[in-house]
Order: structure tokens, then C-alpha cells, then sequence
């Protein structure tokens, strides 16, 4: 098996399987979405990382350029204040991105980059620790998202594919002892694989 191993991963970088991103093409791609915000607030406001299913849906318009809709299973993280938590929150951030495709039509492997905008909303709200049972808000959010991206081809219709955004997130958290502005802008990262219908 050891021996095997390393062939099949040979075979499949010398395979002549052409990715084939051509106009009108949609590709769906599923995996596991990381995001990590990179917090700054008024006071010391932490926010933990968290891992979700993520799913894009792309329309390739042209054989170079396409339009993404990213969407995910809800996030949840846990928001401390001073190092102890003070609230638990979920969001979803769905984003809809215009990219372009590096390479040809028939290019096995297509980096991409990205460029568009995010709407983020934030639900079921919790109070923890000295905020247990008190009312804690997040308002909605809209900024601009970048992305970078690469598809690689398994065959004709299957792919891996790795993407990476940055989102500009920045919200008002209403708490009972007052409100916090705070800037999340998370890096998200998602590793998985595609289909080309």
C-alpha cells in the first residue's frame, strides 16, 4: 500500500483530465468552512473560531469569469469579555462573489481569485456568565469580501478544491451594561470537493 499510494497521486497530477470550467457551467463545491475572527472592539471583546459545513454555488458566465453564492450551516461562537464568557452567538454569512478563473477552459488545475460583498446575520443570542439572563443583541452586517481559491481536477466532473476569504464584518453588540462596537472581519478557509454540472 505504501508503494501504491504514492503512484495514484502521481497518476492523478500526469492524468489528462481536463477540468473543463467553460461558460455556462455550474459548480458546486462542499467541505468543511473555518472561520476565525480577527476581533477589535471598544473594550477587550473575543470571539472563538469555529468549523461548519460550507457550499458554494457557482455560475461560470464566461470560460474565465463566474459569480459565487457562499453559504454555510450556522456558526457558532462563544464572545468573551476580559478572558470570561459573556454571550454565545450563531450568524450566518452568505456572500456573493464575481471571480476570475486563471487558465484555459481546459486547464486541469484553475486558481481563481474573487472580489464582492457579504451580508452577515446574527440569531439566538444568549447571555452567559455575569450577563446570564440579561437581553444581548447583535446587529446585521454588510461589508466587502476578497477570495482566493484553487480547483484541481479528479476527472471530468469531480474536483478537490481549497478557498480562502476575508470578510469585513462590523457590528454593535447590545448588551444590558451598554453597546460595543467591534470589528470581526474573519478569515474563512474551507477545503473540500466539487462538481461540475
Amino acid at each position: 500500500m505504501k508503494k501504491v499510494l504514492p503512484l495514484l497521486i502521481a497518476a492523478a497530477f500526469a492524468s489528462p483530465a481536463a477540468m473543463a470550467h467553460q461558460a455556462g457551467d455550474i459548480l458546486v463545491r462542499g467541505g468543511l468552512a473555518f472561520v476565525s475572527p480577527q476581533t477589535s472592539s471598544d473594550d477587550v471583546l473575543d470571539i472563538d473560531s469555529n468549523m461548519q459545513l460550507g457550499l458554494t454555488l457557482s455560475y461560470m458566465l464566461t470560460d474565465n469569469w463566474g459569480v459565487e453564492l457562499l453559504a454555510a450551516t450556522p456558526f457558532s461562537h462563544s464572545v468573551k469579555l476580559g478572558g470570561a464568557e459573556v454571550a454565545k452567538v450563531k450568524h450566518l454569512p452568505p456572500t456573493l462573489m464575481a471571480q476570475y478563473y486563471f487558465g484555459d477552459a481546459n486547464s486541469k488545475v484553475r486558481p481563481y481569485v474573487g472580489a464582492g460583498i457579504n451580508y452577515t446575520t446574527f440569531f439566538d443570542e444568549e447571555g452567559r456568565g455575569a450577563l446570564a439572563g440579561t437581553d444581548v443583541s447583535v446587529d446585521s452586517s454588510w461589508g466587502l469580501a476578497g477570495q482566493v481559491g484553487l480547483d484541481m481536477a479528479i476527472n471530468d466532473r469531480w474536483f478537490v478544491n481549497a478557498s480562502a476569504w476575508l470578510i469585513d464584518i462590523d457590528t454593535d453588540v447590545h448588551t444590558a451594561v451598554g453597546t460595543i462596537n467591534t470589528s470581526i472581519d474573519p478569515v474563512a478557509f474551507m477545503f473540500g470537493v466539487g462538481y461540475r454540472f
